[in-house]
C-alpha cells in the first residue's frame, strides 16, 4: 500500500477537507498523485475497512457521513480501551514521557489564547500517541486509532464551528486534563491512570452531545 497517499487521504477525510457524504472519483485522484488506478484502490480499500469511505459501484468513492448511531457504539468500545491503555501505559510510563507530557501542557496553555481548531484537534492526537506509544501494544495501539479516528472527526466537526469563546474552552477543558493526568500519573496506582483517562473520556461525550440535540451515548 502507498502509505503516502493514504495518510494524505486519510488527513483531509479527519480534518474535514473532505467533507462527509463528499464523493471523490478514482481518476481525478489518481491523476493528482500520478499513479495508477490500481495503487489508488488499495489505499482506498483500506479506508473503506476503517469505515472511512464507502465504494459506490458507478458512483465514486464517498466519504463516509457522520452517523451517529454508529459513533454510539465507536465511543462505548473506546471508554473500555482507554481505561485498559491508560493502566498499562502508566505501568510504562518514563522520563521521556513525562517530558512529552509537559510538552503539551505547554502548547496547551498557548492554545488558550489562539482559535486555532487543527492545533487543539492535532494536541489531542498527539496525547492519545503519547499513551498508545508507552503502553506499547501494537494491537491495542491499531484498534484504539482506528476507533479514536472515527470519533475525532465529530469532535472536529464541532471545533470548526466554535468561536473563540467555545475553543477556549474546549483547551480549558483539555489543559484541566492534562494536569489530572499529571498528577494521577505520579503520585496514583496504574489503574487510577486508566480510570481517569475513562472519566475523562466520558466527560468529552457529554460536551459533545450538548451540541447534537438527541444525540444519547
Amino acid at each position: 500500500m502507498n502509505k503516502q497517499i493514504y495518510h494524505t487521504l486519510r488527513n483531509r477525510i479527519i480534518f474535514l477537507e473532505y467533507a462527509p457524504g463528499h464523493i471523490l472519483k478514482e481518476q481525478v485522484l489518481a491523476e493528482e498523485f500520478g499513479v495508477s488506478r490500481t495503487p489508488l484502490r488499495t489505499v482506498l480499500f483500506r479506508l473503506e475497512w476503517e469505515h472511512l469511505v464507502k465504494i459506490l459501484p458507478r458512483t465514486g468513492i464517498q466519504v463516509s457521513e457522520l452517523e451517529l448511531n454508529t459513533i454510539t457504539h465507536v465511543f462505548q468500545a473506546r471508554l473500555e480501551l482507554e481505561s485498559v491503555i491508560g493502566t498499562m501505559a502508566a505501568e510504562r510510563f518514563t522520563r521521556s514521557h513525562f517530558t512529552r507530557l509537559d510538552q503539551l501542557t505547554v502548547r496547551c496553555r498557548h492554545l488558550l489564547e489562539h482559535h486555532d481548531p487543527e492545533g487543539l484537534g492535532r494536541l489531542d492526537m498527539d496525547l492519545k500517541q503519547l499513551f498508545h506509544d508507552a503502553a506499547g501494544n501494537p494491537f491495542l495501539m491499531e484498534m484504539s486509532d482506528r476507533f479514536y479516528v472515527l470519533t475525532f472527526r465529530l469532535w472536529y466537526f464541532n471545533l470548526v464551528k466554535m468561536d473563540n469563546h467555545g475553543l477556549a474552552k474546549e483547551a480549558m477543558c483539555l489543559q484541566t486534563d492534562l494536569g489530572a493526568l499529571t498528577k494521577v500519573l505520579g503520585e496514583g496506582p496504574p489503574e487510577a491512570v486508566g480510570k481517569d483517562r475513562k472519566d475523562q473520556l466520558l466527560e468529552h461525550i457529554q460536551r459533545i452531545r450538548s451540541t447534537f440535540l438527541g444525540f444519547t451515548i
